[in-house]
């Protein structure tokens, strides 16, 4: 899922002197087998409830390590904050309610259509239309129209987080401008758990305060928001962006295979061919990025 907006990561001692590809690829690692770890407690709290714990956690954690300030900001700030971690809790929510319906690996392929629709968007270049073409392909592949399909109310979630994802990208450039470090991130999270909070309860009511969920929210908060989102905003802070790009494109793929290893998942040759159509169409996108700018 979901990648960290260009901050300076603090918190977490060492990352400073860790190879900086190395970063990414445990990042991307970390996030996509916490997901999966996230869909084996669905039976028991609800994709909401699961929401709700990772996203509270990551907030508790995030706001301790970076220390916010809120007072003394600019109300436009503090708006565009809100607008933040809303986008980020719906991103949140409704990708965990879609991956409730549909393969881990068919989801965080089909999501990857935001951020692919952004980089198209902004290029100059004619030929990743034709990027934007193949990730398309893969993509209706995945959904398989004329046959036994995807679950619809999964593939409609998971589409929507796509546009959340699309949306926490600009979003996220305008609030590196307004926050310093990680404490426009910290604070972005701390409303985005509130954005699966009535339904969350709703879904788990007293599990949530049961010890061994508890838990659990806590190590899926850490492996799939605190760790990845340090791992990530560290590395792009000493890699050029397309290469860092590049490196994230691997993310279906990973999924794939955490859904394999931790949920059983296993994909037919039609599933495999639409990921690596995207993974390759989002590899292509990435490598336009000038290679001399950073995040």
């Amino acid at each position: 899922m979901e990648t960290a907006s260009a901050q300076t990561a603090r918190g977490l001692p060492g990352l400073d002197r860790a190879p900086p590809i190395g970063l990414v690829l445990c990042g991307v690692t970390s996030i996509q087998f916490g997901a999966a770890l996230a869909a084996t407690l669905f039976d028991d709290l609800g994709a909401a409830g699961v929401s709700l714990l990772r996203l509270g956690f990551a907030a508790i954690v995030l706001t301790v390590l970076s220390r916010p300030r809120v007072r003394g900001r600019r109300p436009a700030d503090l708006r565009l904050v809100a607008l933040f971690g809303v986008t980020l809790g719906g991103m949140n929510l409704f990708f965990y309610e879609a991956l409730d319906r549909i393969p881990l690996g068919v989801a965080v392929t089909i999501e990857f259509a935001g951020p692919l629709a952004i980089a198209v968007a902004t290029s100059r270049r004619r030929l990743d239309l034709v990027w934007a073409g193949i990730a398309a392909l893969g993509i209706v592949l995945l959904s398989n129209p004329f046959g036994a399909g995807i679950d619809g109310v999964g593939l409609v979630l998971i589409l929507a987080a796509a546009a959340c994802w699309a949306a926490y990208i600009l979003i996220a450039q305008r609030a590196t401008k307004a926050y310093d470090g990680s404490e426009g991130l910290a604070l972005a999270m701390v409303v985005a758990a509130l954005v699966p909070l009535v339904p969350g309860v709703l879904e788990a009511g007293s599990a949530l305060v049961r010890p061994q969920w508890i838990a659990l929210g806590v190590v899926v908060a850490l492996a799939s928001s605190v760790i990845p989102y340090s791992l990530e905003t560290e590395a792009l802070r000493r890699m050029p962006a397309n290469v860092f790009g590049v490196l994230m494109s691997l993310e279906p793929a990973v999924a794939a295979l955490a859904g394999f290893l931790v949920l059983g998942q296993a994909l037919g040759v039609r599933d495999l061919v639409a990921i690596a159509l995207v993974v390759a169409a989002s590899a292509g996108v990435s490598r336009a990025v000038p290679a001399s700018a950073e995040a």
